[in-house]
């Protein structure tokens, strides 16, 4: 009992760990506005100190990285430097201005990349898919993190060789019922505080019956200020309460060794 005790806290204790930006699925979307060329994202883990996250409206080719896989031109790439503090977990980063040479972040700083054939500034209101993702320069992605399509990832860029998955870690608005083809504007409006770690809030926010969605096309949405409201978890005990409950289980071993 004493010892499956001990890995019950010790797991616990993992699960109170933060990591930095790695993999697929470390941030995800929560509005979309190609009125107000805006964007909104959250972070399921810590993001250190002066990360680069780069935003691509170019269409991926559906090949993997090192394998042919390539951005086409003519659209931007943008580039978000986080800051000099860290980001906790559950902050909720807001892009207005995306079309603008001073595009503007909440928090950190965004700015244009300089990318020969990046010439066509703001996000479209049809036919538009983003991609997140870290990478060595803007053109040369080595993970994908998110992806959001008013579109389709068929014709409108691809998800193929990127590790995302539609409804896990990327979105397509127009998938819930009764959207617009093609809409303007959608945000995610689910829960952002009770459950227990971040990570459960994945399936909440990929699920885009969890956003409100334009239901017609060409909506009037500029003036649209998303939600960004950080995202919290349960209440958990701190390292010092475990070390506490670790003695007390200790102590009651020890004890109970002495009375056999």
């Amino acid at each position: 009992m004493l010892k499956k005790l001990l890995v019950v806290a010790t797991l616990l204790a993992a699960g109170n760990a933060h990591a930095a930006l790695t993999s697929a699925g470390d941030i995800a979307f929560t509005a979309f506005n190609a009125d107000e060329d805006g964007l909104s994202f959250v972070s399921f883990v810590d993001i250190s100190a002066n990360s680069t996250v780069y935003f691509a409206d170019n269409e991926w080719n559906g090949s993997a990285i090192g394998s042919g896989g390539a951005f086409n031109t003519g659209e931007i790439y943008m580039q978000w430097v986080s800051g000099p503090s860290l980001i906790s977990a559950g902050s909720v980063i807001r892009f207005s201005a995306f079309d603008k040479v001073t595009a503007s972040a909440s928090q950190g700083q965004l700015s244009r990349a300089t990318v020969t054939g990046s010439s066509n500034p703001g996000i479209s209101n049809s036919n538009e898919t983003i991609y997140a993702y870290l990478g060595g320069s803007a053109a040369a992605p080595t993970t994908f993190l998110a992806a959001i399509t008013n579109g389709t990832f068929t014709a409108d860029g691809s998800l193929g060789g990127t590790g995302l998955i539609e409804g896990v870690s990327a979105i397509r608005l127009n998938a819930k019922p009764g959207a617009s083809t093609e809409p303007d504007f959608a945000e995610y409006t689910g829960a952002r505080s009770g459950l227990v770690s971040f990570s459960d809030y994945k399936s909440l926010v990929s699920n885009v019956n969890n956003w409100n969605v334009d239901t017609v096309n060409n909506s009037t949405s500029a003036a649209l200020v998303p939600n960004t409201t950080a995202f919290t978890i349960a209440a958990v005990p701190e390292p010092e309460t475990y070390a506490m409950f670790l003695a007390g289980l200790s102590f009651l071993g020890f004890a109970s060794r002495r009375k056999n």
